[in-house]
């Protein structure tokens, strides 16, 4: 038994802590169903009426109130409707508050309603009922599902949904009644495949729809929204409430507006995002369609809250001169620097290949240089990914690589200089080089063509240039501004169209259909129709392949997806695969996740990675392994990662004459229909890791008799969760089956984290080609390569949201800071983090004495190293020497607050524990007096650590909030006045952007200095036990905060609409030598460059 087995078996894990919060929520609805059952079909309904009266009188007189204050909003004048708005706000919360108590008290019978509804519905292909005028409508309306005889209504039990004749056959389990209750409560309920996640939702669906408040079930595509809303909606409606669909209807139409009033709403993500972005454009009251966010319950709440997530929603209208671009007159040019390149790329390839197996060190090296050299210059070319995988040549490679990023990357510039361009893989960058610059340049006239001017220098030369009037010198800084301008926009394009060509690949990250560019969501492998990569990027691929180059547009209206559903009053959602991201859920929407047992234990069998050394051996196993599978009787789903693998399995598989089916991004129309029939004998299905989500792969008896269904993944996806979910398609509700990936060193995901240590491994242990390692301890390996992979692109999306807007990339740092603080489990990594940056803010000062001062003002100490080691050392040396010296003091000063106070707070909780909960402790920093509440019993339980903490906690909060609120006044001011830029011909809102960076980082700096600073010099007064006193109870003003968006009328925006908005370009990449100090000196005397030119200079 492992550790944490043992942990969980004494303390219980998560899993079982949840079920058994949840259990009585079940027992209730199951006591409660044998009365439910016993009525009558119009009792049955009529209860359901009742429901909803119960809960609407539990808020009745808030309701009025609501009502009247409404009433008197026409009357009012302009300026005095903020404080009815207010009052109307505060009434809504409290009705909120009240309808959530009353849905808990009739949750009970509303799932035994909803449950017994399915159970009739299935027992029974008719239902009889005296019919309502809903009946009626719905009727008139044709649905398929009921029909009017006289006064009676006719339910059927089967219907048309999503294109097929559906029969209801679905009663809930109990395990479903657990979903259903975690939904209701605001959390992600993960469950398995074909645990019935769509019927699950129903009882929260139905349950909060009985407040009339609307229900938005959100899905990952329109085909499910349609094919849900269809099929779950008679069991709704049977009990009179409205169901629609957003998809059906086009925007802004009144039938959408009618299908958001609907006591139920199903709808994609993006047309959730889109209405609300449109509504916030609307020219009139009468043109909104959503009304307020209430309950929210997302389908595969993964995809949808992390993978699309990472897109904003973006709407867009032209610019002026949108359709004048350079992409179409720079493409010849990239064409010719990337070919150029790519013949650089083979030379240095095969001289490496010619070099490294030489007899002489000098050539080994030089060898190793020149593959480098290739690997920066097409890090995706195949035969170089082929070559690094060969024994010992990847970590050749690297040792070279870490001889040139010695010293901060001084001798990066040697190892790049031969390059037209440099590109870095991991950061998703590409740099031209001067040897790139001048190929492209050519014969011009002018040799600064694609180099950016330095424009600060240039304008400060202008403000100095004596003899020119201010006419004359508006003038030439017109000119300078213009030149600048247009070079930037030829830099720009240039590094867009570089982009496109070396880092962006057709049928992997987009595809060309019916003469358009289309993205494919690395995750899923479907096409993100209407969806754009921003700052030309989108426009650079288009030129790239030939297809129509759209004009360039300005963003008028974004939202991120995170900060959209946040904006629901409760939100939950449900999944197969969430475990794995359950930090990001609980860190961004404060979803918690709950595991749901199986109605029938997993039979499927999940096998080790089998690692392979090539791409080729891999896929020649996987084809081999298809074909055992095939010959067994089993069908196959094979897991791709693109759509070019995807086609080229088919090839193989074609060539082997095996039968299949491919579903891809191309084919992702037919994705139903092909997920339908990949349960059916010997069928292989080839598709991309998530595609199908939401269709079950049902299986005859006879495939479960051979083995079920067989799921082959080709590569380990970078996410996880993402594995787990190919993982998870085969198993469904206690379905034999079983899985397993095969890996290559030569996979992205292996390749760039994973495969060093494993290669050098492979090496030593004499592996040959077509030979795989299977062992747990690889699959361990890989999975945490994924989970490095993880938290970055989870540290991505996180910055993603901050640029939702300013204000919002800035209150996420502060008050993810202020949690810190407020929580106390990471305050001590802030206040170290702070240190560190008040040391290397400390060594960066121009002179030692500017050093000393800053470290004794701000750290309270003595600088911990002389002057000639300020004027000698690195800096990043002395801020780490600084960094051990402070935090020693830091930690001896708070030890010694602990000390001090502990022998009184001994003695007072002795003697009089029982008459005080919090007390007041005096610390000062001799300047201020600050009283810090500590809990009396923690801080003698803990040897008064706890008021160290308290204090850290209390000055740390106290900072950030004087911080936070000057920050916020200063960026209030700061909308006014870059409204003069627009005379500079600079658009007001990318100064803003700018301008509020800066008054961010002062922020923070202060906010460090300050907490530092007192931190450092805290200590406590000595105090005899009968001057302690109990703390006051605080009782702070409960704050509200809302979120605003600035319509089309503000002057900074009216700025924008005639402007290009896109964010400031990078300069090309200056290959430019830096002369260490004991180098020789370029002027050619001899001496070492620190007794020469650079006397005085280092």
């Amino acid at each position: 038994m492992g550790f944490n087995e043992f942990i969980s078996k004494i303390f219980g894990n998560k899993a079982s802590r949840d079920m058994k919060e949840i259990q009585p929520w079940v027992e209730k609805v199951k006591a409660v169903y044998p009365e439910i059952s016993k009525l009558s079909n119009d009792e049955l309904r009529a209860k359901t009426q009742e429901l909803k009266q119960i809960i609407k009188n539990s808020a009745v007189e808030e309701n009025r109130k609501i009502e009247e204050l409404k009433a008197t909003i026409e009357d009012t004048e302009l300026e005095k409707r903020e404080a009815i708005f207010s009052q109307i706000d505060k009434l809504e919360k409290e009705v909120l508050d009240k309808y959530e108590k009353a849905l808990n008290e009739v949750l009970p019978t509303a799932f035994a309603i909803v449950k017994d509804t399915a159970r009739r519905l299935s027992e029974n292909d008719e239902i009889v009922v005296t019919a309502t005028d809903f009946d009626r409508q719905l009727a008139g309306e044709g649905k398929d599902f009921v029909s009017i005889d006289g006064d009676k209504a006719i339910w059927k039990n089967h219907w048309t949904a999503g294109g097929n004749d559906m029969k209801w056959n679905m009663v809930h389990y109990d395990v479903q009644l657990f979903g259903g209750v975690v939904l209701h409560q605001g959390k992600i309920a993960e469950m398995a495949t074909g645990e019935g996640k769509t019927l699950v939702a129903t009882l929260p669906v139905f349950l909060n729809a009985l407040t009339g408040n609307g229900v938005h079930v959100v899905t990952v595509n329109d085909y499910l929204a349609k094919r849900d809303s269809e099929w779950m909606g008679p069991l709704y409606m049977f009990h009179g409430l409205s169901v629609d669909c957003i998809d059906k209807h086009q925007p802004n139409s009144d039938a959408r507006r009618r299908a958001y009033m609907a006591d139920i709403t199903f709808g994609t993500n993006n047309e959730f995002g889109f209405d609300y972005l449109r509504d916030n454009m609307a020219g009139s009251p009468k043109d909104l369609v959503q009304r307020k966010h209430n309950y929210a319950i997302v389908d595969e709440v993964d995809s949808v809250l992390i993978d699309d997530a990472r897109t904003p929603l973006i709407i867009s209208g032209p610019v002026p001169k949108g359709d004048e671009q350079l992409f179409e007159v720079l493409r010849p040019l990239v064409e010719r620097l990337v070919e150029a390149q790519r013949k650089l790329a083979t030379q240095f390839l095969a001289d490496a290949k010619r070099l490294i197996y030489s007899d002489k060190k000098e050539d080994v090296e030089a060898g190793f240089l020149a593959l480098y050299r290739s690997h920066k210059a097409l890090p995706k070319n195949k035969p170089l990914i082929k070559f690094l995988s060969e024994p010992g040549i990847k970590a050749g490679m690297l040792k070279t690589e870490e001889i040139y990023m010695e010293q901060n990357n001084k001798r990066m510039p040697e190892a790049v200089e031969p390059l037209y361009f440099v590109i870095d893989e991991k950061l998703k960058s590409v740099d031209l080089t001067d040897k790139g610059v001048d190929l492209i340049t050519g014969n011009s006239q002018d040799p600064t063509l694609f180099v950016l001017p330095d424009i600060a220098g240039q304008l400060s030369a202008l403000e100095n240039e004596t003899g020119l009037t201010d006419e004359e010198k508006l003038t030439k800084k017109d000119e300078l501004l213009t030149n600048y301008a247009i070079k930037s926009e030829r830099v720009h394009t240039i590094n867009q169209l570089l982009k496109a060509y070396t880092m962006f690949e057709k049928d992997t990250d987009y595809v060309v259909m019916d003469g358009q560019v289309k993205i494919v969501d690395e995750q899923t492998g479907r096409i993100m129709d209407g969806r754009r990569w921003s700052d030309g990027l989108h426009q650079a691929v288009e030129a790239k392949e030939g297809v129509k180059v759209e004009a360039a547009t300005q963003t008028f209206a974004t939202i991120t997806l995170q900060n959209y559903f946040r904006m629901y009053h409760k939100l939950s959602g449900m999944t197969g695969t969430a475990e794995t991201e359950a930090g990001e859920f609980w860190d961004i929407y404060k979803l918690d996740v709950v595991v749901i047992p199986t109605n029938r234990p997993i039979a499927r069998i999940d096998m080790n990675d089998r690692v392979y050394k090539t791409k080729r051996e891999k896929y020649k196993a996987v084809i081999e392994e298809i074909e055992k599978m095939v010959n067994a009787g089993r069908p196959v789903l094979v897991g791709t990662t693109s759509v070019e693998i995807s086609e080229m399995l088919s090839k193989m598989l074609t060539l082997r004459k095996i039968e299949h089916n491919v579903l891809n991004a191309k084919l992702h129309q037919k994705e139903a229909e092909i997920v339908a029939k990949a349960g059916q004998g010997k069928t292989v299905t080839i598709a991309t890791n998530m595609a199908g989500r939401g269709t079950d792969i049902k299986l005859s008896a006879e495939v479960k008799a051979a083995g079920g269904l067989a799921i082959i993944g080709t590569e380990r996806h970078e996410s996880r969760r993402v594995d787990r979910q190919l993982r998870g398609r085969a198993g469904r509700q206690g379905d034999p089956g079983s899985s397993v990936f095969f890996v290559s060193l030569e996979d992205d995901l292996m390749r760039l984290f994973a495969s060093d240590r494993l290669a050098h491994w492979m090496d030593k242990m004499g592996f040959k080609e077509g030979e795989m390692i299977e062992h747990s301890m690889i699959s361990k390996s890989i999975e945490r390569a994924q989970k490095k992979v993880e938290e970055n692109n989870f540290g991505i999306r996180k910055r993603l949201l901050e640029y939702d807007d300013v204000m919002n990339k800035q209150r996420t740092v502060v008050y993810t800071k202020r949690r810190h603080a407020l929580m106390g489990e990471r305050i001590g990594m802030d206040i170290v983090d702070m240190i560190w940056d008040r040391c290397a803010n400390a060594v960066e000062q121009p002179t030692y004495n500017d050093c000393k001062m800053e470290i004794l003002q701000t750290l309270a100490m003595e600088v911990p190293f002389t002057e000639e080691e300020f004027n000698d050392k690195r800096k990043e040396d002395l801020a780490e020497k600084t960094f051990q010296e402070a935090m020693a003091l830091f930690k001896r000063k708070t030890e010694r607050m602990a000390q001090i106070a502990n022998p009184v707070i001994k003695q007072v909780y002795e003697a009089q524990g029982h008459m005080y909960e919090n007390i007041m402790i005096p610390i000062t920093d001799g300047r201020r007096m600050y009283n810090i509440s500590v809990n009396l019993k923690e801080a003698y339980e803990t040897e008064s650590k706890a008021i160290v903490k308290a204090f850290e906690k209390a000055i740390l909060l106290h900072t950030i909030d004087d911080a936070w609120k000057e920050n916020l006044r200063e960026l209030d001011d700061l909308k006014h006045s870059v409204q003069n830029a627009s005379y500079e011909q600079k658009d007001p809102l990318l100064i803003f952007k700018l301008e509020s960076v800066t008054l961010f980082d002062n922020m923070v700096s202060k906010i460090n200095n300050e907490t530092i600073s007192v931190l450092m010099r805290g200590q406590i007064p000595v105090q005899e036990p009968e001057e302690v006193r109990e703390a006051p109870v605080e009782e702070k003003p409960r704050q509200q905060y809302r979120e605003e968006k600035q319509d089309l009328t503000d002057p900074a925006q009216q700025a924008a609409a005639n402007r290009d908005t896109r964010e400031a370009k990078t300069e090309p990449y200056r290959a430019e030598k830096t002369v260490g100090r004991n180098d020789p000196c370029p002027c050619g005397s001899g001496l070492k460059y620190k007794n020469c030119c650079g006397k005085g200079k280092i």
